[in-house]
């Protein structure tokens, strides 16, 4: 038996006008985009969070400070190609991903296709694995008036080493 780990991850961000808006790891096309110290792509963050937190590897914060400017403006892509070369040195593969970006608009549907071909590139994993839905908040909150994002995911991963290959009923 191999050894399963689920971790949840959430991201939010701030919309501005005139920014470029980073989702899924490619460039939508709206008068807003996202405001963070990295390229701010909440997906890509949530997916990091939920990796990391799957292997009890913290979070992004931990290991990609706000605070260093080494991460100012970087390609969030490059984080999670980061975090999943960890999660592989701790003995563990993706099984799936499944994940909500919250946003009022815009209308995020004819993205989704590019978004999982990316995010599957990136973490060396089959489209199939990866999952983005995407809803409104029925104008509620500040994504219902269009001031900010957020992202939801979910990983499963699953021990491939011989280290992680004990199950207990607890790990279950």
């Amino acid at each position: 038996m191999m050894k399963i780990r689920v971790g949840q991850g959430y991201d939010v961000h701030q919309l501005k006008e005139g920014l470029p808006f980073w989702l899924g790891g490619i460039q939508v096309e709206h008068t807003h985009g996202a405001l963070g110290h990295s390229d701010a792509d909440v997906l890509l963050h949530a997916i990091c969070d939920a990796l990391l937190g799957a292997a009890n590897l913290r979070d992004i914060g931990y290991h990609f400070s706000d605070k260093d400017p080494q991460y100012k403006g970087i390609d969030s892509k490059l984080l999670l190609k980061r975090v999943m070369q960890m999660i592989r040195e701790q003995g563990y593969e993706v099984s799936n991903i499944d994940a909500t970006i919250c946003l009022q608009v815009p209308k995020i549907n004819p993205y989704v296709p590019a978004m999982k071909k990316t995010i599957a590139e990136v973490m060396s994993v089959r489209e199939e694995d990866i999952s983005i839905k995407a809803t409104t908040t029925e104008q509620l909150g500040f994504v219902g008036r269009k001031e900010g994002i957020s992202a939801y995911a979910v990983a499963l991963i699953y021990g491939v080493s011989d280290q992680t290959i004990k199950v207990s009923a607890r790990d279950i």
